[in-house]
């Protein structure tokens, strides 16, 4: 060997062994970047709310946070980016129940299993589904609606829900065997596509978060006729529930998350957990959330796996009673 190639042989060596003695985390350095996932397109409910919660985090953080769309089949595609990002502190999904808790029971092959691939992070909100109409329809309130639809073609009516097999869907099928209408769910990819038809009247009516349709309905373009949970809403108190009407069995509330990879480190993740505790305490923040419907309520990890059992189990109840078979 040359004089040369010897010192580069040692000059590498050294390298080499200064690097294995460097501490773990220059060799692997903590997140720089917090992606959160967004499983719904840009302008719907929860994206809206996703940004207002990133441009808090970031400085309670330290670091920047950037909201990531993955728009489709009701929030699977989202969760299974999540599933193959690193565990590392660096991705997380904000959800709803549809995706992290429902999605999985409808669909015999959603490209991830909850319990195993995610781990819950921390919650923070409930909220109320809604059914409401457009502005084009007649129809001031549900029973008016079903008169409407009763005039119009032998009972025939169409009606947007934000996601195939959701909560909002079956919501279509107990009202259709109540009142014994033809009623057809048209599924959209996520609620602000079908909101642009309700405003345009493409379709006269919509099931989605109270969240998705409380600005239009405060503006007149759209009329949210009746809220499923036990009690009216703060935000809509002219506004009956469907247990007032009659029809019961939609009293458990969804209920909105983070959650991150499984195996991502505990100390990312309760660092996450604390800096979410105290943006949602923010009077403005809280103000802001409340005011798009949501019931504001932080969930330690643990609170919020209990949350999601239990929302799993009155679910898996409903799905059974209404035949339906997975996907």
């Amino acid at each position: 060997m040359s004089r040369f190639a010897r010192r580069a042989f040692l000059a590498a060596c050294t390298f080499i062994v200064g690097a294995l003695g460097l501490p773990s985390q220059t060799l692997a350095q903590p997140a720089r970047t917090v992606r959160i996932l967004v499983g719904f397109p840009a302008g719907g409910g929860t994206d809206a709310i996703a940004r207002l919660l990133s441009e808090k985090l970031k400085d309670e953080l330290g670091m920047p946070v950037i909201v990531e769309n993955k728009p489709g089949a009701g929030g699977q595609l989202a969760a299974q980016a999540l599933k193959a990002a690193p565990a590392d502190g660096s991705t997380y999904f904000i959800s709803h129940d549809h995706t992290i808790t429902i999605l999985p029971m409808v669909s015999k092959n959603p490209g991830f299993d909850s319990a195993r691939d995610f781990v819950p992070v921390a919650g923070f909100a409930s909220f109320v589904n809604a059914f409401a109409l457009s502005s084009g329809t007649p129809a001031k309130s549900l029973n008016e609606y079903v008169a409407w639809v009763r005039s119009q073609g032998q009972g025939k009516g169409v009606v947007g829900v934000p996601a195939p097999a959701s909560t909002p869907e079956f919501l279509v099928k107990v009202l259709a065997e109540k009142f014994k209408l033809d009623l057809v769910s048209a599924p959209y990819r996520g609620s602000a596509p079908m909101i642009g038809d309700m405003l345009g009247n493409q379709i006269a009516a919509g099931v989605g978060s109270v969240p998705d349709f409380i600005d239009n309905h405060k503006g007149g373009r759209i009329r949210v006729v009746a809220v499923l949970g036990a009690k009216r809403q703060p935000t809509l108190p002219e506004v009956p529930t469907l247990a007032e009407l009659g029809i019961a069995g939609f009293e458990d509330l969804p209920f909105y998350g983070f959650f991150a990879p499984a195996g991502t480190p505990r100390a990312a993740i309760d660092g996450f957990s604390a800096a979410l505790a105290k943006v949602i305490a923010m009077p403005d923040v809280r103000e802001r959330l409340t005011a798009l419907g949501l019931d504001v309520e932080f969930m330690t990890s643990a609170q919020l796996a209990s949350r999601e059992r239990a929302y799993a189990k009155a679910w898996a109840e409903i799905i059974r009673a209404s035949g339906f078979q997975p996907q």
